[in-house]
């Protein structure tokens, strides 16, 4: 019956948003509610849910969108964004700038948080498109295939690492099967396709950028510096953090800058005057600049914060334990049980991290009773945390609203892609068992 009712709020979600024409704050407050009432959870206890969901959900993400937001703005006003397009237009060429896109989003994915990549590559993104006069998706996803399957897959991103933890597993053995894997589940439901999707239409809310004369543009150098400035200090503060434990006071120092909020606010000073100041700006015209970044992701925020509440009460209602405990029954290879059952509760709670943690306090005495690969048990996990994003995740919504897409072409590209990448890291992680 859970799983009915968990099925009917889903459907009426999308209809609401795309039938009924109901703004998505508002579809997801309604549902979310309905969702309480019908899985019988107490109603002194539904405002609890609701509240807890928000700010849980907006707590860990606002402050990363938001400077995220401004340091995309101002790399996209600067010209920034127009200097890397310009130079990667001359090294990749048309024909395989997709490739381009795909490398930098597996480079950058190796250390970054996906919610973080995915605003600060956006400009890149957008100023790519918008020089080759190329699709935005056909642009677009297969940098974010590649932040995907880095998020889901390789250490040291949070919900595989919390994995090797859960599961006791080797992390240097963990990340190279997941390198492994990653591979494959990047070309294929990156650069291949997308060229599928060249005739999908976008109207993205987000402003773009008037082209800056050639002489006005900043250096490459600054251009990718600035731009990835989250990126090298969250790396390097990170090394450092690692090997400096016989130094607490530096150890401490490092971790605390390796914070993304902390990366992202270090960034957005230093670009300030690096895309800014140097780039003979006002100090003014630069802080209009992050005020306009702000406007445009305004919405974005509600919507991503209201996922989270349908997800909070998918929790509290118990409902996704209840569904995982009926599929635990199930009589099936480890791995393959694993797999299904965090992509079940995947489809349930939206969160990928939420998916994969919750699953693997269920599966894991699997791993007790049977001779499975602990480091495979992880991937498995990791894979079926990615299966089939939908209405209830927000990184559905961020792709859905900047890109300015339909809800039928966000199934189509964004959903499908997080499909693939799901069951082609099953496949590989059945693969590297059968050689094992």
């Amino acid at each position: 019956m859970a799983l009915v009712i968990v099925f009917l709020c889903v459907v009426t979600l999308v209809v609401l948003v795309t039938w009924a024409r109901i703004n998505t704050f508002l579809a997801f407050l309604l549902v979310s509610t309905m969702a309480a009432l019908l899985l019988g959870m107490p109603v002194n206890k539904i405002v609890g849910s609701i509240n807890k969901g928000i700010g849980d959900t907006l707590g860990s993400l606002v402050i990363i969108i938001v400077l995220g937001a401004m340091l995309g703005k101002l790399v996209a006003n600067s010209g920034a964004a127009q200097k890397i397009a310009a130079v990667l237009k001359v090294f990749f060429g048309p024909k395989y700038v997709t490739w381009a896109m795909t490398i930098t989003g597996f480079i950058v994915g190796i250390p970054l948080y996906y919610n973080v990549g995915f605003v600060l590559l956006i400009p890149i993104i957008f100023s790519v498109a918008y020089n080759y006069k190329l699709p935005l998706v056909y642009i677009g996803l297969p940098m974010l295939a590649s932040l995907s399957v880095m998020h889901g897959f390789v250490p040291p991103h949070p919900s595989p690492t919390a994995l090797v933890v859960q599961f006791h597993a080797n992390l240097a053995k963990t990340f190279i099967y997941g390198i492994i894997i990653a591979v494959p589940a990047i070309i294929i439901a990156g650069p291949l396709f997308a060229a599928t999707l060249k005739n999908l239409k976008s109207n993205s809310v987000i402003a773009q950028p008037q082209e800056i004369a050639a002489d006005k543009l900043p250096g490459i150098v600054n251009s990718i510096f600035s731009s990835l400035l989250p990126v090298i200090l969250i790396g390097i503060t990170t090394l450092i953090a690692k090997y400096t434990g016989n130094h607490p006071r530096i150890h401490d120092i490092a971790l605390f800058l390796s914070d993304a909020n902390m990366a992202m606010i270090g960034t957005i000073f230093i670009a300030t005057y690096s895309l800014g100041i140097a780039q003979h700006k006002k100090v003014s015209e630069v802080m209009e600049c992050y005020t306009e970044g702000v406007k445009d992701i305004a919405m974005i925020l509600l919507i991503i914060a209201s996922a989270g509440i349908l997800k909070q009460i998918f929790v509290d209602s118990g409902v996704s334990t209840q569904i995982a405990v009926l599929l635990k029954q199930m009589s099936l290879p480890p791995l393959l049980l694993a797999w299904i059952i965090t992509a079940i509760l995947r489809l349930c709670l939206g969160s990928a991290t939420i998916a994969g943690l919750t699953a693997a306090g269920i599966v894991y005495p699997l791993t007790l009773n049977n001779a499975v690969d602990v480091n495979l048990m992880v991937l498995s996990v990791g894979a079926g945390s990615l299966f089939c994003s939908h209405v209830n995740d927000t990184s559905f919504w961020m792709f859905k609203e900047y890109f300015g897409l339909s809800m039928k072409d966000t199934f189509r590209s964004w959903s499908l892609m997080e499909t693939l990448v799901s069951i082609i890291g099953l496949i590989g992680v059945l693969c590297i068992n059968m050689m094992l």
